[in-house]
């Protein structure tokens, strides 16, 4: 892999890490005390953060350096059951309001 395709990979897998946990490159560069120009660089693939920065990514978003470092493959997911399909397709016609209960039940949003 060429330097330039590294960084691709990198900002790629960094952009997708920050989506997944809802944070901002302003989040990133402050909670890691960096610049948030330089996170910028690096999820635009124009600079890419030394290996000890990545380690620190890496304790921040409680994953290994292959999920920064390497191209991306998707986890298949598993099959879901019936039952898990109900509740899939009764949570998608549910009303807003009633969603945000479901997920806060879940865990998957904070009471706000």
């Amino acid at each position: 892999m060429t330097k330039e395709e590294y960084s691709k990979v990198v900002a790629a897998n960094l952009r997708r890490l920050a989506y997944d946990h809802g944070k901002t490159q302003m989040d990133i560069a402050k909670d890691l005390g960096v610049n948030q120009a330089t996170v910028s660089c690096w999820m635009n693939g124009r600079r890419t953060p030394k290996v000890d920065t990545i380690d620190r990514l890496c304790e921040y978003f409680n994953c290994i350096r292959d999920d920064i470092m390497e191209p991306y493959v998707p986890k298949p997911l598993p099959h879901l059951t019936k039952k898990e399909r109900e509740v899939a397709y009764a949570y998608r016609e549910a009303p807003d309001s009633i969603k945000d209960s479901i997920l806060i039940l879940l865990g998957l949003k904070e009471r706000g």
